[in-house]
């Protein structure tokens, strides 16, 4: 006898077998009384007497018990185990549930989030959150085995590293070893996975966890989230692109098999054309858009700069590291920055952008010029940037690479209004953590320790 997953269980008919779970529903039929036992994988039904009556919804227990068919007017097809019941020979209660506070027999969206937020460890037994975290596991376990045949490598980049202008705001973290220097959380491994070029690794790939002190949106969730961070050596455009449409069409097609493309290969739009048919540069591309279809399509020849009147300077449209396309460094070097586009790629899936790249600078002297017109000063460029620039003087092959954003792939793929219904413990609209509620107030003792002190 062995401890089985509640699913395997129709596999055991007319074995004795050991259960352990949660009630999730008790019927009591006065000389009969069934209960429905959950696991990670399914129910079961158990039916037996006395010693079933004293069960209450979500008790964790200890059921073991005989295998039987189902008499054929009770069967249940709309679940696994619905053609056998175990009947009960010992049951232990292992943990009493007192009253829920939240149902968790629906779908959970008409409970305010804030709430299910709260008590998250309850929201996450519901069927639908379940299930989408167990798609995203297998989703990501797909994406991992697809790199490894393709000859990448996964390695993982620092979490605790320097502050740079990436777009977005950093969250720092005081060093008590350094007093007064602050670490940055990286918004992206960016620098680091074109070391790693720079370090002969040549294809490397990370299911990365990125930072970035940006408002929350229904697409985008606060502080924290996941991407499949990719970057390659003696590469293009095309082929980054090629390599993904064939990761995701073989991935998708796997983990979510009911799903169609509208288009493979994916579209290509220019930034010009978005903005003047779609009046967008995340461009919906479906006719008839309550269609459940995938339509992705790749927008590129981006402007490589844009123009921040409240900071009077240029920005970079994508980021630093992007390259100008090489017909357009002409331009550049007039100083007609308004006409220079960028060697980018944006993928867009349903009208949500859900991933970013682009060919990146190896030319230090170019790197710099960029920065400069950015508004550093080479005193900033140096202390910001001289790491990477150094590292490109010792022989840099030419690389390119790209971000998929997962948290936000998934949630259209599964037909989600928030992203956080894709994440396991997402921090609330408001800013603050699922179940733990941080950000919270720090001992007195610890901040003295660190050389800070709060006005």
């Amino acid at each position: 006898m062995k401890k089985l997953f509640v699913a395997a269980a129709p596999k055991m008919l007319g074995k004795v077998v050991e259960l352990y779970g949660w009630v999730a529903s008790k019927r009591d039929h006065k000389k009969v009384v069934f209960i429905d036992l959950r696991d990670r994988s399914g129910v079961v039904q158990v039916v037996g007497d006395e010693k079933l009556k004293e069960l209450s919804q979500e008790d964790v227990i200890y059921v073991r018990g005989l295998v039987k068919e189902r008499p054929k007017n009770l069967i249940n097809p709309k679940i696994k185990t619905g053609t056998i019941e175990i009947e009960a020979q010992k049951v232990v209660i292992l943990s009493k549930a007192k009253p829920l506070p939240i149902p968790i027999d629906g779908d959970g969206y008409q409970i305010d989030e804030d709430v299910r937020l709260k008590y998250r460890y309850l929201d996450l037994r519901r069927e639908r959150l379940k299930n989408n975290l167990f798609l995203r596991y297998q989703f990501i376990k797909e994406i991992r085995h697809f790199m490894d045949a393709k000859g990448f490598i996964e390695v993982e980049t620092p979490i605790l590293t320097k502050a740079t202008p990436e777009g977005a705001r950093d969250f720092i973290v005081p060093s008590r070893l350094q007093p007064g220097k602050f670490y940055a959380l990286p918004q992206s491994p960016q620098q680091y996975k074109q070391l790693l070029m720079v370090s002969g690794f040549e294809k490397y790939f990370q299911i990365a966890r990125c930072f970035r002190d940006e408002d929350p949106r229904a697409d985008r969730a606060y502080g924290e989230f996941t991407q499949l961070d990719i970057e390659k050596s003696f590469t293009s455009q095309e082929e980054v692109q090629d390599l993904i449409e064939e990761l995701l069409v073989k991935v998708i097609k796997k983990v979510f098999p009911k799903k169609k493309f509208l288009k493979v290969p994916f579209p290509k739009i220019s930034y010009q054309e978005a903005l003047e048919k779609y009046q967008s540069d995340r461009p919906d591309i479906r006719k008839n858009q309550n269609d459940d279809v995938l339509a992705f399509c790749w927008v590129v020849d981006f402007p490589a700069f844009e123009w921040k009147d409240k900071e009077n300077r240029w920005d970079a449209t994508h980021h630093p590291f992007t390259s100008p396309k090489k017909e357009d460094l002409p331009f550049l070097e007039k100083g007609e920055y308004e006409k220079v586009r960028a060697d980018q790629y944006d993928l867009v899936l349903n009208g949500f952008e859900v991933g970013g790249g682009s060919i990146r600078i190896t030319d230090p002297k170019l790197q710099t010029k960029i920065f400069e017109i950015m508004g550093h000063t080479k005193e900033q460029v140096e202390e910001k940037f001289g790491h990477l620039l150094e590292a490109f003087s010792y022989g840099v092959p030419p690389h390119g690479g790209i971000a998929l954003g997962l948290d936000r792939l998934l949630q259209v793929i599964l037909n989600e209004k928030s992203v956080r219904e894709v994440i396991a413990f997402p921090a609330s609209s408001g800013g603050k953590t699922a179940v733990m509620e941080a950000p919270s107030e720090v001992d007195k003792e610890q901040l003295k320790e660190l050389g800070i002190e709060i006005k």
